[in-house]
């Protein structure tokens, strides 16, 4: 059964000093996003986002994945209906980074396509906000190498919840 979550996943390369980012064209919806999905059974976000990068980009599930802080909420409606029954209109999407060693990848049946951009170039391609907002965070973190401060910036976000 679906957990009332979703993740976000974004792939990254570092070529020299540059950074790319990979996006993937959804089959149904004809727009340009990172890896999207949901747990299963009694899954948690991290699980789901290792299974779910391997699943619809043959991302090893032993890469170098990331948490961000980058926490926001979306309609259920837009996932999965009223599945979760009226009272639970609003889901949370947490965000991760993954490393990988190749621009290869190999797409799942629910992308029609993908592409390797610079942050630009991506952020000019994406539509959601909160793919935009992972994003920036990734990018930020990576060019000025400040990944030590994202378990502080999320104990910070977990107080006020």
């Amino acid at each position: 059964m679906r957990i009332p979550y979703q993740v976000l996943v974004l792939p990254f390369i570092r070529e020299g000093e540059k950074y790319y980012y990979a996006i993937f064209k959804r089959k149904d919806l004809n727009i340009w996003q990172g890896i999207a999905g949901g747990g299963d059974g009694n899954e948690r976000p991290i699980k789901t986002m290792r299974r779910e990068a391997f699943e619809e980009a043959s991302i090893d599930r032993k890469s170098r994945y990331i948490r961000l802080a980058s926490i926001t909420a979306i309609p259920a409606v837009n996932i999965c209906g009223l599945k979760w029954g009226k009272e639970i209109i609003m889901i949370p999407e947490f965000a991760f980074g993954v490393e990988v060693s190749s621009k290869k990848l190999k797409i799942s049946s629910e992308h029609t396509q993908y592409l390797w951009l610079n942050c630009k170039d991506t952020m000019n391609k994406l539509k959601y906000d909160s793919n935009k907002s992972a994003l920036w965070e990734l990018d930020y973190r990576l060019k000025n190498r400040n990944l030590d401060g994202i378990d502080k910036n999320v104990k910070v976000i977990k107080r006020f919840l």
